[in-house]
């Protein structure tokens, strides 16, 4: 959501109170979807929410209670090892997500089948998760456990975060039996996918080089028939060392087949490298 006044510029108040929301929502989300799919499917797909399904089932202790004692001396140590830099909207990911999970224990399970409480399980933490990062937040508990892991280790954080979530889903699998383990790991893998789409969205744009003798010829094309920018870069020949200027463009996914068919039908000769642009953010894309 783009939140500029008329004269292009922020609105920091009412930015700032969008990511509090986001926050919110986010949080609520993440608690609901573990309710209703994870937990009765006995799903522990990693993070401080796995934990507390193994301890419910092994202890019969309420899982927003275990969340809770996890996930706020978690994030005290965090501010004491790593600064304060988690803030407010941190916390209160932290501790609103038991709170949901609190107030939503009786709810009914929306499925007892362990494959489908995997994907829409995933799909539900992942959604909530994605949704907080983009209020520029975490719902902490795990997370801060891998950061600081890393600083005090030199481990990347993405082995410190795959590490953890291992072994939770390592623990399920000899709490539980190994099919729960698998479906752990089909959790994570949706919920990983969804926060992708979230932070990214469902489109994706191509990012276009192209070496041709017709230059000028290709260029004005895609800027008076595509309506896209071009950018002009300077190269030279591996073999020949001759300067080969290289035609750069971004396309939507819908406007790649008509920019082949125009580079075809000005040079069929033409040189020309695809790659997938996962997130394009400028004029005619997303704003930054």
């Amino acid at each position: 959501m783009n939140l500029r006044k008329k004269n292009n510029s922020y609105n920091p108040k009412l930015e700032k109170l969008l990511e509090y929301i986001y926050v919110v929502i986010g949080s609520a989300f993440v608690a609901i979807g573990f309710n209703l799919f994870l937990l009765p499917n006995r799903v522990a797909s990693g993070g401080v929410s796995g934990i507390s399904t193994i301890f419910e089932a092994t202890f019969g202790f309420e899982p927003a209670y275990v969340q809770w004692a996890f996930n706020i001396p978690l994030f005290i140590v965090g501010i004491l090892l790593l600064g304060r830099q988690f803030g407010i909207k941190t916390l209160i990911g932290t501790i609103f997500v038991p709170f949901v999970v609190y107030l939503t224990r009786n709810w009914e399970p929306a499925t007892l089948d362990p494959l489908l409480g995997s994907l829409f399980g995933g799909i539900a933490i992942g959604l909530g998760i994605g949704i907080v990062f983009r209020g520029k937040a975490s719902t902490g508990g795990t997370d801060l456990a891998a950061q600081i892991i890393h600083k005090y280790s030199g481990l990347t954080l993405g082995t410190c975060v795959a590490l953890i979530d291992g072994l939770i889903v390592l623990s399920a699998a000899i709490v539980f039996d190994i099919e729960s383990g698998l479906y752990a790991l089909i959790a994570l893998y949706v919920t990983s996918k969804t926060i992708d789409i979230v932070q990214i969205g469902w489109g994706r744009s191509k990012m276009v080089m192209i070496i041709t003798s017709k230059q000028q010829e290709i260029q004005d094309a895609i800027l008076h028939e595509i309506d896209r920018g071009v950018t002009r870069l300077t190269a030279h020949g591996g073999f020949t060392n001759n300067e080969r200027p290289i035609l750069m463009c971004v396309v939507d996914q819908t406007e790649f087949t008509k920019l082949k068919q125009l580079v075809r039908s000005i040079d069929p000769h033409a040189f020309v490298t695809v790659t997938d642009a996962s997130e394009v953010l400028g004029e005619g894309f997303n704003r930054v």
